[in-house]
């Protein structure tokens, strides 16, 4: 069975820094594509950031040169550092198999709240 783990977020200030994870099991994660989602509040689930197998990374246009995701196969785990970060950051971080879109079992998320 598929399971998604993320951890790491929390309170910051707006220009911080947050790192997540994402532990993940039932699936070959080296072999798999994987992505961060968010959404936030009042509003629908929004593509952040995704990496291939092959450590290939992509990011949607408001988060790039901000962010930062990176994969960990001998842990099972994908992470997304937070840097710069800005109110509109503010949102509830999901993980997820696959390269692009929004479609996917994701975990519970991690709550993100950039706030001064």
């Amino acid at each position: 069975e598929e399971q998604l783990v993320e951890s790491g977020g929390g309170l910051v200030q707006p220009g911080g820094s947050l790192r997540l994870s994402c532990i993940a099991s039932g699936f070959p994660f080296s072999m798999a594509a994987m992505k961060w989602l968010r959404q936030a509040p009042g509003k629908g689930l929004e593509w952040v950031s995704s990496i291939t197998s092959s450590d290939k990374t992509y990011y949607a246009d408001s988060v790039k040169g901000r962010f930062a995701i990176s994969r960990d196969n001998g842990k099972n785990t994908v992470y997304l550092q937070l840097n710069s970060l800005q109110t509109d950051d503010t949102a509830i971080y999901y993980c997820a198999q696959g390269a692009a879109g929004t479609g996917g079992p994701r975990g519970q998320g991690t709550q993100v709240t950039v706030s001064a």
